[in-house]
């Protein structure tokens, strides 16, 4: 499903124009984007997904290409967990 057809179902959904379905979803999107930029909480929809910053350790890779060794620094990802429901919905139930 592409953005447009997203927000279309959105609109869909809550009877609302698709305009106004593309500021909510761009307002979500950039919500969550802040606040896990700051890492200081998690955002939980219960049920459904959970979004929370973590850190990566600094670690030691390999070049692909001449197997040389490359060192890559402590940094931080973005770790993402289905809730029950949502768990339960790609089971088919």
């Amino acid at each position: 499903m592409t953005r447009t057809e997203l927000v279309a179902a959105l609109a869909e959904r809550a009877e609302v124009s698709r305009k106004d379905a593309d500021a909510v979803l761009a307002a979500f999107a950039e919500t969550v984007g802040e606040t896990v930029a700051k890492g200081d909480e998690k955002i939980t929809i219960p049920g459904f997904l959970t979004f929370e910053r973590t850190q990566r350790a600094a670690r030691t890779a390999r070049n692909p290409q001449t197997g040389e060794p490359i060192d890559i620094p402590a940094g931080y990802s973005v770790k993402v967990s289905a809730g029950s429901k949502l768990k339960e919905a790609a089971k088919g139930k």
